[in-house]
């Protein structure tokens, strides 16, 4: 799977496009997650996305419930 039929997932499921490529990314997790694509495309998917500037929140948030929890 490339970006491209990514994308057509996702206006499928969606019902809206999107060349948000963090909102892809959140599409790929879920995907993977739900058994919809296997690793071996996941791995492809995140790194192309990622090439493509994606990124993941930043895990030391200052507003993390976690660390304010802890």
């Amino acid at each position: 799977m490339n970006i491209s039929e990514l994308k057509s997932r996702f206006i499928k499921c969606k019902e809206y496009s999107t060349d948000n490529v963090n909102q892809l990314l959140d599409f790929a997790k879920k995907a993977y997650i739900h058994n919809e694509i296997n690793i071996k495309e996941y791995s492809l998917l995140i790194r192309d996305l990622e090439a493509n500037g994606a990124m993941t929140p930043d895990s030391e948030n200052d507003n993390s419930l976690i660390t304010h929890i802890i």
